[in-house]
């Protein structure tokens, strides 16, 4: 697995038979089903005319001591992907799992920023950021029967200087809760973003070229569930 330079994607690939017709592909393309509960990535998903079965994984998410933060997304999106295609009544349909995170620093000294657990938490992710660059990780993982493609994107997103008043009136907001980095770039969080460099729906919750690349791999386009 690469993530290149810049932002963009690395994946894994595995070979696969399927062809199709990029004209006829919405007549036999299987229905997609998103394993995961964001309002954010079906959503996202939306905007481009899908409409996903929402099928939410439920798998442990607890980071191996050892593990990059790029294996780490790349891990639990295949992990929720694969929980749900394996199910009986599943047969013949295409998931799609994905995972965020924030990750603020570089090396073994990088914290790895999930969804805060509490008010406080959200407070201490909210003030790390302020005034500097982190990096929005998103895994994502296609699952199509015995075939799978696996993805990690990269959008570099740098925080305004805030000040204590700005921190206490964004958490105010509770837009924090159940977000990657304790921050919504689509919603009042967009007031703490000085720039980003790289996909923008990435920082949402799902980088939906990526998720295009993936699937025209396995023989599919978005535009088939459309």
């Amino acid at each position: 697995m690469r993530v290149e330079a810049g932002g963009i994607h690395g994946r894994r690939r595995l070979r696969h038979e399927r062809r199709r017709s990029d004209y006829a592909g919405w007549m036999s393309s299987p229905g997609l089903v998103l394993a995961s509960a964001s309002p954010r990535r079906r959503e996202l998903l939306a905007q481009v005319g899908v409409e996903a079965e929402i099928a939410p994984a439920d798998i442990d998410e607890t980071m191996e001591a050892s593990e990059a933060p790029v294996e780490y997304v790349a891990r639990l999106a295949l992990g929720k992907a694969s929980a749900i295609s394996d199910r009986a009544e599943m047969a013949g349909r295409i998931v799609l799992g994905a995972d965020t995170v924030v990750v603020l620093g570089e090396g073994r000294r990088a914290e790895v920023m999930g969804k805060p657990t509490s008010h406080d938490d959200a407070r201490r992710m909210v003030t790390s950021l302020s005034g500097c660059s982190h990096h929005v990780l998103t895994g994502v993982a296609v699952v199509d029967g015995d075939h799978h493609e696996v993805g990690v994107a990269r959008t570099e997103v740098r925080f305004r200087t805030l000040s204590a008043d700005d921190v206490e009136a964004y958490l105010a907001t509770g837009e924090y809760e159940g977000k990657a980095g304790a921050y919504a770039i689509q919603g009042f969080g967009a007031l703490l973003v000085e720039s980003i460099e790289g996909s923008h729906p990435n920082v949402v919750g799902l980088p939906l070229v990526l998720v295009d690349e993936l699937l025209e791999s396995l023989g599919h386009r978005l535009r088939d569930f459309a």
